[in-house]
């Protein structure tokens, strides 16, 4: 992995931007509502997503099966928000700004893997040490967490499950920068929303906040739409090559070289 640099850390700063502020309203999304309803919303999001790849990354508006995905996908947002009788506006208003720091983090993840030359590993890296040291230096002002913190006991189990949280959570941060860097941004979060479905089993096995039958339903329906999306193609394609993560670990390049920062 690259060592800290100005140059590289000056183009990184808006990932880190858009990564906190995702996990940050992920987390309150969570404290308000159930999982279900974080999962329904998020479903939506490749009908944003194609939107704005279309205007600012080059690619094609979705096709015509994609298209019937999109729709399904929100019939599915449209229906469960209807039948949500534990509504609170203090969810909604989190899931609000989750969606635009959600928007914003995966089309720019998505520019920088193809634009800043870097190790799969140098982006987990940065995006760790980065991201930390900003949280470091607010969590002295975050009360509210001063005061959780304070009302809770661990006990050696939960530390090592945090612990194993960390570590797979970095795993999942070299797969998940490795996928983004190899397909578009709307079909990396298509693959996330459709693993979801895990997180929905273990959610009925073990908490009692569940979604009723009807809503269920819907969340189904959302999930299958989102199987059904294709990546849309580029708008100008300028020959097959090799995304630059890929290139590092093949020792491969392609026919075009991409941008790197000066």
């Amino acid at each position: 992995a690259e060592c800290l640099q100005w140059r590289l850390i000056k183009p990184f700063v808006w990932v880190i931007v858009g990564f906190i502020g995702v996990v940050f309203s992920n987390m309150k999304v969570l404290v308000y509502s159930n999982v279900e309803t974080f999962i329904t919303f998020r479903s939506s999001t490749p009908f944003v997503l194609a939107i704005l790849e279309w205007m600012f990354l080059g690619r094609k508006l979705p096709g015509g099966r994609s298209v019937i995905s999109i729709a399904l996908l929100i019939v599915s947002c449209a229906g469960y928000t209807y039948y949500d009788q534990g509504f609170r506006l203090e969810a909604y208003t989190w899931l609000l700004i989750w969606y635009g720091f959600m928007a914003f983090e995966a089309c720019y993840v998505k520019y920088h893997c193809d634009n800043v030359n870097m190790t799969n590993w140098g982006r987990v890296y940065y995006t760790n040490i980065l991201a930390g040291s900003v949280l470091l230096a607010v969590f002295p002002f975050a009360k509210s967490e001063h005061a959780a913190l304070q009302a809770m006991h661990f006990t050696t189990p939960q530390l090592l499950l945090l612990f194993l949280s960390c570590l797979m959570g970095t795993c999942m941060s070299h797969a998940s920068y490795l996928m983004r860097s190899s397909v578009s941004a709307t079909t990396g979060v298509v693959v996330g929303m459709v693993c979801k479905l895990l997180s929905v089993a273990l959610n009925c096995l073990i908490w009692d906040q569940h979604a009723t039958p009807i809503q269920l339903a819907f969340l189904l329906l959302g999930l299958f739409g989102g199987t059904m999306f294709q990546q849309q193609p580029m708008r100008k394609p300028s020959g097959l090559k090799l995304p630059l993560a890929v290139q590092d670990m093949t020792g491969k390049d392609g026919s075009n070289k991409h941008k790197s920062v000066k």
